[in-house]
């Protein structure tokens, strides 16, 4: 917690609670339903929350934007997204069902009203976003193909309607396609030596050109 009042220091106390609250039902949840490896979960905050909010720090969602976590796992990034910006809507979708039921049980025992959780292929989805968001779930190529015709059109946030994609390591070649890419590195924002090699990648609507 205090890594997060680090860099985010005007929580709610409802936001505050949230957060405290999140690290044991993670704990609760691993023990029946592995998502998190034993290591991640005693470093729950950097590795997992603070990774996820790398994204806030790139693009802070308005109030009433829609975004789509593709792929969210255990719930990461879009149940922490979730109780940083209450007044956004999230919808998390993954394919598998033991990780759904875990993201459905966290979100209802954090009291969000602000998440809708969907067990599917992304590619059933039929709405529309203004970001869709994601850790690494595939190569950016894969991915865009997987969320085409998800984003909505009309922007109203700093950065164009898009992917905001939070991936590792060294990018060149899996990025070379997409001209208007933009890479964020973490480490600009955030100093523990975890995120040296992180990134947020926004692509976007229009990926080529």
């Amino acid at each position: 917690m205090d890594l997060l009042l680090k860099y985010f220091p005007n929580l709610s106390e409802l936001q505050l609670n949230q957060f405290r609250e999140l690290s044991k039902l993670y704990e609760d949840w691993n023990l029946k339903i592995n998502v998190v490896s034993r290591k991640d979960i005693d470093e729950l905050y950097l590795r997992h929350v603070l990774h996820s909010l790398g994204i806030a720090r790139v693009q802070p969602f308005l109030a009433e934007a829609r975004v789509l976590d593709v792929g969210t796992g255990g719930g990461f990034p879009g149940i922490p997204l979730a109780i940083l910006f209450p007044e956004s809507h999230f919808h998390l979708v993954d394919s598998i069902g033991k990780k759904i039921k875990v993201v459905e049980e966290v979100s209802s025992g954090l009291g969000l009203k602000n998440v809708r959780i969907t067990n599917a292929r992304v590619e059933t989805v039929s709405d529309t976003y203004d970001f869709i968001v994601s850790r690494a779930v595939a190569r950016m190529e894969t991915f865009t193909r997987w969320v085409k015709g998800r984003i909505k059109k009309e922007s109203r946030h700093d950065l164009k309607n898009g992917i905001l994609y939070l991936k590792g390591g060294d990018l060149t070649e899996e990025l070379a396609i997409f001209k208007t890419a933009k890479i964020y590195s973490l480490s600009d924002y955030f100093e523990e030596d975890f995120y040296e090699t992180k990134s947020v990648v926004h692509l976007p609507m229009k990926y080529k050109g």
